[in-house]
Formats: structure tokens, C-alpha cells, sequence
């Protein structure tokens, strides 16, 4: 038989170079001297035997043993007759001794649905893509659009919605897509960020512990499942962006840790290749091979499956040698720092190999230290991340949120210090799952005060999120108050929606995200110092701010204004750039929000009364916990 993996392909592996390694390494289908059946090749460099076991052989080793490739550490085979469907593993013998064990493939296309840890033979996809006008536009942008609106809607897709009525099952993929997506369409955002959807045999870990990660899980449908659902996000114009786990993995016995026995994917010294916090293992990203797989992992996904992002998780556990350890426990890099140089490296090999393979899509970094050039280029030194998430603004904003009112004024700070850092990153603003899981309870629940008071705040802070410069995000159910905390076992609260407090809050989430999309002041400039500029941010006894957001077209802005208190202020006057009649454009306090319906008479006109270093001025009525956003209408506009 013909070598399946060539000595050339080997050669790249090994030097962490051959990135289309999806093709060949696993379970493929392939055709040899007429018949057809499947290839399997596997990277296992210290067995002295592997041989491939599935219910086609009767999981007998001696049936069907796979011949060595030499130094590569490679081993393939051809088996006739296996067809698609089929569970298997390899079965393996270390070098260094002990018995026979059994390991599922690193590059298994498909897996069982867990707990059942087989992999499955499957194909590289047989969906037919509708969403060739979207590719092309993507790729015609040769790069990110950082002055596109980005609105993300981040999705646990086990528990969106269930089905009570047949067991509390997950939604397929094909429901979702006859749910999630029109329901996501509606409210206006652009993006559907997914929790990972690789196969991960513990529930609870949300898919953030994978051990297929070639492999979509089995628990909602096919790969070509999961194929067909992103095609119609993308024909419903709505991106589709995969969280991505490469800072850790596992130590379940069919997964990756000691593959072949020695510590193969992860490092032997548990200083350096075990989490203590998760009981998870650390990737070895100094190995060029585990490069390599991580590497082909990551455009897998941006190809195979026509995603438009991935958002790396974790991204500080990788950086630093010393995360979450005591003096003692950590090996400091070749300068004694404290730096994970491998992983910096591997960041800025992957940053560079996906935006030069694939323009247009975005790999964004879950970032929560201040390592500096985070999303900068790698030619000035930057790991190259497109965006970074922006942990600093989330903690800041929900620490001044949970005081009660009356002492905000105290913690004006935490409104306005992100805008001191604002353009050192191209940061996303998250309001995600971390924030409402583990005790820390839902949005609604961080807020004080009676209901109305609760949702009130929730209005403005989600009105802050998208005035504030930076992309934006929010998790499955903040867009109507779930009061619950996050729980992976169950949906979210749906029934909420028929009291008008929370479709109120929803139909205002919709109202911003569609605002959002209208006005380019609030994402053209989201970068640099020119798309936003404060009128006020020194009023703490009012616990008031103001500001303008500017478009490309400097001629183009809005100003908003946000009470963060339960008090009604009348007269209340902020300086503006130029005269005429500016329009309420939103009003989080309207009827229709759940609001009290105190506003501006649909706007104000402007008077020649210098105010905040501007020779026209504005006096507004400023709704309790109200936010107010205006544009100027000259006449005949």
C-alpha cells in the first residue's frame, strides 16, 4: 500500500509546519487499489505497537496493527471496508512499559455521545454552502473591518432553550437554527459567539475541557449538522465566532494526557503541565508537533466549518508561567522571567497563519491582565490578536452598579477610568457567562433595589456598553433580566417575557442594537481618541455623565447622557458642539422599556449658554436611572 502520510508531510509536522494535517492524520475515508475503507494515522512516538480496534474487528489489536513512519513518531494504516459510523480507537503499547491501553484519536472527525468516549469515522463534510456571497465579502475586506459594528450574542447551545415537554432535551443544531437564529436576527446583533462546541465528556465544564478537538459534539447533531447552521447564520447576515481552548486540556484516560504514555502533548514537570486550579494538563507549546496540532486545530475551524473567529480562552493562563502558583512552584523562562515565551510565540504564529489564511475573520483573546500589545500587530510586537476582551471596564462597571445609589457618588471612578486606557487594545466589552455562574448570580440579581429600579439600571448599563468605544457582547438571557443564575442543566427563564419588565428590557436591547446599527459615531472610531470625547465626566454628586461618540465623518456624532441614580433631575445642562435641535433618539425610560415615560418632548433645542468648554448648551430632563442618546436634526434634516 501506498504511504498515506508522505516523508515530506512528516518532515513538516515535525517541524510544526504542516497545517492542513486535518486532512491525513485520524480516520479518513480513502480508496486503495479499488476498495474502499478508511486510512488512520496517529502521532505516537514512544509506542512500541499501535494497532487500530473498533467493533469492525471485534476491538481485537492483533487485527489490525498500524506500521511505524520512523523518527516522525507517525504511525498509518489502510483498513478495507470500514465505512462511515463506525466507533473505534487505537490501541497502544509504550516503549517504556506497562500494559496495553486504549486512546480516542486527537484528529477523530466525530466522537459517541458521552459518556461512551469512542471515536467515530465520519468524512471532512458533504453540505452543500449557500453562503458563498458571504465568504467572498469577508475575504474581499483583506483584513477585519475594525470600524464594522460588531454585537455579539454569546451561546451555551445545550441550555438556550429546552424542550420540558420531552425530557428537558438540548435543542439540535437544526432547531437552533430554526430558533436561536431568527430570535437573534430579530434583536439586531451581528454575532453569535458559541461556548465550545468540541466533544467534551464532562458536562459541567461547559466544553471548556475537549477531547475531540476536531470533533463537533455528538450532542446536537451531526458536523454537517453544525455545518448546515453556520451556513444560515451566515444567510441571515450574522457571523459565527467558536470559543477556542487551547490553554488546557483534560485528564480523562481516553484523551490526550500521556498519549503514548509519556507526556506527549503536555509538559512531565507538573510545575509546568498541570492547571491546580481546573485539574486540567497544559499544552507543551515549545513541542513543535503540539504546535502543529493546535495550529491545524484552529484553521480546521475557519475552513471546515466556515466560522469567522474563534475567541481564545484563557489566554492569561498561557502567558504567564506563574499563573495561579505559589514561589516554588513555577520554572521561570531562559531570562528568569515569568513570561510563558512558547506560548507568546505560538500566539503570534497563530495570529499571523489566521489573518493571512482566512482575512476577514477575528481571533479575540479572553485577556484579564494588562500584557501590553495584546491586539497589536506582530511586526511592532504585539501578539496580533484582533481584539482583546476588556475585563477591566466589566469589573469596573459591575462594582459601581452593585452600590446602592445613594453611595455611587463615591464610585464615580469606576464609571470613567477604562476611557484612560481605551486605545492601548482593540477591546471587546464583555458582559459573558463568567459573570453570572459559580454564586456570582444574574445580572439582575448584582443590581439593588425593587424590581423596577433593578431593570432600570440594566437599561443604562446596557446602554453604556454601547457608547463606551469597543465591540460588544452579551450573554444569553441579560437581554430580558433572567433572574436565575446561569445553569448549564436547564433553559433559560422564557416565561419571564410575558411580564412587561423584562420584554421591556428586551424590546430595549433590540431598540439599542438597531440604533447601534444606524449610527456609525457608535463603532467607526472605536479605537483611536477621535470617536469619542467626554462633555462631563466629573459630575459624581449627581452621579451623571455625558459624552460624545463621532464617526469617520467628524460632522457625524451623537451625545448621551446617563443618570446612574433613582433621581428625577429637571434643567439639567450639558454643554454641546453646535446649536439646533437635537433629537431623542433613545430614551431607556420609555413606556415601552418598562420606564416611567419621563423624557424630552422627543428633543431639545439648543441655548447660547457656554457650558463644558462648548458655547452652546442643552437642558435636558434627565429620567431616574435613565439614559438619554441625542443627535443634532438641523433644519430640512
Amino acid at each position: 500500500m501506498n504511504r498515506v502520510v508522505t516523508d515530506y508531510e512528516a518532515y513538516l509536522f515535525g517541524e510544526g509546519t504542516w497545517l492542513r494535517a486535518w486532512e491525513k492524520l485520524g480516520a479518513r475515508p480513502a480508496v486503495v487499489e479499488d476498495q474502499a475503507g478508511y486510512t488512520f494515522a496517529v502521532w505516537a512516538p514512544t509506542a512500541s505497537r499501535v494497532s487500530v480496534v473498533g467493533n469492525f474487528n471485534g476491538w481485537d489489536a492483533g487485527a489490525h496493527p498500524m506500521r511505524n513512519l520512523g523518527v516522525s513518531g507517525l504511525w498509518e494504516t489502510f483498513i478495507p471496508g470500514v465505512v462511515e459510523g463506525e466507533p473505534y480507537k487505537f490501541e497502544l503499547q509504550s516503549a517504556l512499559g506497562g500494559p496495553s491501553f486504549t486512546k480516542a484519536d486527537p484528529f477523530a472527525l466525530a466522537a459517541e455521545h458521552p459518556p461512551r468516549t469512542a471515536s467515530v469515522t465520519s468524512t471532512l463534510g458533504r453540505h452543500e454552502w449557500r453562503d458563498h456571497s458571504w465568504m467572498d465579502a469577508r475575504t474581499l475586506r483583506g483584513g477585519v473591518a475594525l470600524d464594522a459594528p460588531m454585537s455579539i450574542y454569546e451561546v451555551h447551545p445545550g441550555s438556550w432553550r429546552r424542550k420540558p415537554e420531552e425530557g428537558n432535551r438540548s435543542l439540535n443544531w437544526k432547531e437552533l437554527s430554526n430558533e436561536l437564529i431568527p430570535y437573534v436576527k430579530q434583536l439586531g446583533f451581528t454575532h453569535i459567539e458559541l461556548m465550545p462546541v468540541m466533544e467534551h465528556p464532562y458536562e459541567p465544564s461547559w466544553g471548556y475541557q475537549v477531547t475531540g478537538y476536531f470533533a463537533p459534539t455528538s450532542r446536537f447533531g451531526s458536523p454537517d449538522d453544525f455545518r448546515a447552521f453556520v451556513d444560515t447564520c451566515h444567510l441571515n447576515g450574522i457571523g459565527v465566532i467558536l470559543d477556542w481552548v487551547p490553554g488546557h486540556f483534560p485528564k480523562d484516560a481516553h484523551g490526550l494526557a500521556r498519549f503514548d504514555g509519556s507526556a506527549l502533548y503536555e509538559h512531565e514537570d507538573p510545575r509546568q503541565g498541570e492547571h491546580q486550579d481546573w485539574g486540567t494538563l497544559i499544552f507543551n507549546y515549545g513541542r513543535h508537533e503540539i504546535r502543529n496540532f493546535l495550529l491545524t486545530n484552529a484553521l480546521y475551524w475557519l475552513e471546515s466549518f466556515h466560522v469567522d473567529g474563534l475567541r481564545v480562552d484563557a489566554v492569561a493562563s498561557m502567558l504567564y508561567l506563574d499563573y495561579s502558583r505559589d514561589a516554588g512552584q513555577w520554572i521561570p523562562n531562559r531570562h528568569g522571567g515569568r513570561e510563558n515565551l512558547d506560548a507568546i510565540d505560538f500566539f503570534r504564529e497563530l495570529n499571523t497563519i489566521t489573518h493571512e489564511q482566512y482575512p476577514g475573520t477575528a481571533i479575540i483573546a479572553e485577556e484579564s491582565t494588562a500584557f501590553p500589545a495584546v491586539s497589536r500587530p506582530t511586526w511592532v510586537g504585539g501578539l496580533g490578536f484582533t481584539y482583546k476582551w476588556n475585563m477591566g471596564w466589566m469589573n469596573d462597571i459591575l462594582t459601581y452598579v452593585r452600590k446602592d445609589p445613594v453611595f455611587r457618588r463615591w464610585e464615580h471612578q469606576h464609571l470613567t477610568f477604562s476611557m484612560l486606557y481605551a486605545w492601548n487594545e482593540n477591546f471587546v466589552l464583555p458582559f459573558s457567562h463568567d459573570e453570572v455562574v459559580h454564586g456570582k448570580g444574574s445580572l439582575m440579581t448584582k443590581i439593588p433595589g425593587d424590581e423596577w429600579q433593578r431593570a432600570a439600571t440594566l437599561r443604562t448599563l446596557f446602554a453604556y456598553m454601547y457608547v463606551h468605544p469597543g465591540k460588544k457582547l452579551m450573554f444569553m438571557g441579560s437581554e430580558f433580566g433572567q433572574w436565575h443564575e446561569w445553569s448549564h442543566e436547564r433553559s433559560l427563564d422564557w416565561h419571564l417575557l410575558a411580564g412587561p419588565v423584562h420584554s421591556g428590557l428586551q424590546r430595549f436591547v433590540t431598540d439599542l442594537n438597531h440604533r447601534y446599527l444606524a449610527e456609525p459615531s457608535l463603532y467607526e472610531v472605536d479605537f483611536a481618541e477621535p470617536g469619542f470625547e467626554w462633555i462631563d465626566c466629573n459630575d459624581h454628586e449627581a452621579s451623571v455623565i455625558s459624552l460624545i461618540r463621532r464617526a469617520h465623518d467628524p460632522e457625524d456624532w451623537v451625545v448621551a447622557v446617563l443618570n446612574w441614580t433613582p433621581i428625577l433631575r429637571h434643567d439639567y445642562r450639558i454643554g454641546v458642539p453646535e446649536a439646533g435641535f437635537y433629537e431623542e433618539m433613545l430614551n431607556s425610560d420609555a413606556e415601552v422599556y418598562g420606564g416611567s415615560n419621563v423624557g424630552n418632548e422627543g428633543g431639545r433645542q439648543t441655548e447660547e449658554v457656554p457650558r463644558h468648554g462648548h458655547q452652546q448648551s442643552l437642558v435636558l430632563t434627565l429620567p431616574p436611572m435613565g439614559t438619554l442618546i441625542l443627535k443634532l436634526r438641523n433644519l430640512g434634516t
